[in-house]
């Protein structure tokens, strides 16, 4: 799995910090998304997944590691 994100998109909603948090952080100055890993554990895969489509934004992409 490879994770990308688009910072331009991002509106600081914050429900990928929520659902990915080993993931995911948020800049302290705006709430702008902050990408911890890029390429997380299969362990997570499925929280990735999740932050994925939560996200308002649609500021993250997932490649690769399909969800199930």
């Amino acid at each position: 799995m490879r994770v990308h994100i688009d910072q331009d998109k991002c509106c600081g909603a914050g429900s990928c910090v929520l659902s990915a948090p080993e993931v995911f952080d948020q800049r302290e100055e705006d709430g702008i998304v902050l990408l911890l890993d890029a390429e997380p554990p299969a362990a997570l895969h499925d929280a990735v997944h999740e932050a994925a489509a939560i996200c308002p934004a649609a500021a993250i992409t997932v490649e690769g590691a399909e969800r199930v």
